[in-house]
C-alpha cells in the first residue's frame, strides 16, 4: 500500500510533518476494484472520497430512461465521490464504478471529520479541492447548456487528453452529452 501518489497531491496545497503524513495513512483504506465492480452505488449511503492511484473510475447517474449520464472521469491522481451522500450520510445519487482494474485510497467520513480536527491543515486541503471541483463542475455545466457538441468534445480531449485513446465512444458520448451515434458521426466529419 504506497500512498506516494496520494501525499505529493496532498504537497501541492499544504505541507504535513512526518507525523501527520504518518496519521493520515494510518486512516486511509485501500482497496482494488476489478474492472466493472462498484466503489458506490446510487441509493446506497456513499463510502467516503476515494482517491485512484491506478486504473480508470467514472461517477455517473442513469435516468428513467436507462441512460447513463457520465459525471466525471477519474484517471490516476484524481478524487472520485457522491459527496453529497458522505457529507449527508443519505443515500447516493451516483454510481462510482471502475472502467478498468483500479486501485483507490478513500477515507471514511467519520476518520475525515477526525483528521479535520486533530490536523486542522486538511481542512484547507480539502476546502481548495472541494472549491477546484465546484469552478470545474460550474465550467462544465455551462459548457453542456451553451456550448454545441464538437465544442464540448474539445474541452473534454483538454480535460483528458489520457483517456481520448482508451475510452469507448459510447462514455465519451455520454460525457459530452450526445449520443453514440451522434459522436461517431461528428468524428468523422472532422476528418
Amino acid at each position: 500500500m504506497d500512498a506516494t501518489l496520494l501525499l505529493q497531491s496532498i504537497a501541492r496545497h499544504i505541507t504535513l510533518t512526518e507525523e501527520e503524513q504518518a496519521r493520515f495513512v494510518s486512516v486511509l483504506q485501500h482497496r482494488t476494484i476489478k474492472k466493472k465492480q462498484f466503489f458506490s452505488r446510487e441509493g446506497e449511503i456513499s463510502k467516503g472520497p476515494a482517491f485512484v492511484t491506478a486504473g480508470l473510475l467514472r461517477s455517473y447517474s442513469i435516468d428513467h430512461n436507462g441512460f447513463e449520464h457520465v459525471i466525471q472521469f477519474a484517471p490516476p491522481g484524481w478524487w472520485a465521490a457522491d459527496i453529497g451522500s458522505s457529507i449527508r450520510q443519505t443515500p447516493g445519487i451516483l454510481n462510482v464504478d471502475a472502467l478498468e482494474d483500479s486501485e483507490i485510497f478513500w477515507l471514511r467520513q467519520s476518520d475525515l471529520e477526525g483528521l479535520f480536527i486533530k490536523i486542522p491543515k486538511f481542512e484547507r486541503f480539502f476546502r481548495i479541492i472541494s472549491q477546484n471541483a465546484l469552478a470545474a463542475h460550474q465550467a462544465r455545466l455551462v459548457s453542456i447548456l451553451s456550448l454545441p457538441a464538437k465544442e464540448r468534445y474539445a474541452q473534454f480531449c483538454q480535460l483528458y487528453p489520457s483517456l481520448i485513446g482508451c475510452l469507448p465512444q459510447k462514455q465519451v458520448a455520454s460525457y459530452i452529452g450526445v449520443t453514440p451515434e451522434f459522436l461517431s458521426k461528428m468524428l468523422n466529419t472532422r476528418a
